[in-house]
């Protein structure tokens, strides 16, 4: 893997930066620093200027990222001066749309395109890493209006949250099911097992696109 970010590998800085993320938010439930806050806000803005370099391939959805980016980096300003309640739901709707962005945008270039090579089936993880991320801010976004929507998953600011909320969600994407946490409001229930029904649904769905783009390459080889 070369120090610049080309079509040949920026999947591999994609997936480096998003499983940074999810390593440095487990840092605050072990570390407890008042100040690890405005470190998660560092590493969560660099994991979307990764992605906005990762992804600049696709100019469509690379300048609502960067709109998206800035308009994030704004509502930090306004949380540190102002302090609003209501700044952290604008937050956790800002990431959910940049992920699904991301998402929508790696989906594009990797599913049923082209050849496969390694680039393309670490950006299939990169993919699953993506639909854990999106739906642990979707109960974090549940938690925001309904606090006692889960048992083991207590309502506090979401910085703090996202690390319980990211381990739930890839317990239920795998569908492990620990039982630790558990949903009890109905809203709650069926996000939960849509995700278990995306989380089984996706499998299938990278198995048959690597195997039909694997048969198509074949196919082009020996004609």
């Amino acid at each position: 893997m070369g120090k610049k970010i080309t079509e040949q590998n920026n999947f591999y800085y994609l997936t480096i930066a998003l499983i940074i993320l999810l390593v440095s938010s487990s840092l605050d439930q072990v570390l407890h620093i008042t100040w690890l806050d405005k470190i998660m806000q560092g590493i969560t803005l660099l994991t979307f200027v990764v992605c906005l370099v990762s992804l600049r391939f696709d100019s469509g959805w690379y300048r609502f990222l960067i709109s998206l980016v800035f308009a994030w980096v704004g509502l930090i300003v306004i949380k540190e001066l102002f302090a609003f309640k209501q700044v952290d739901v604008a937050m956790l709707v800002l990431m959910l749309t940049f992920f699904f962005g991301t998402f929508k945008s790696i989906m594009r270039q990797i599913l049923f395109t082209g050849t496969i090579d390694n680039n393309k089936v670490v950006g299939s993880l990169a993919l699953f890493l993506l639909l854990g991320l999106m739906w642990a801010i979707a109960y974090l976004l549940i938690l925001e209006f309904s606090p006692e929507s889960f048992t083991g998953l207590e309502a506090k600011d979401w910085g703090d949250n996202f690390s319980n909320a990211a381990y739930f969600s890839f317990v239920t994407l795998t569908t492990l099911g620990y039982g630790d946490m558990s949903p009890i409001s109905p809203v709650a229930q069926v996000i939960v097992y849509l995700e278990a029904i995306a989380g089984v649904f996706y499998m299938a769905i990278v198995v048959a696109s690597l195997v039909g783009a694997s048969q198509n390459s074949q196919e082009n080889n020996d004609g």
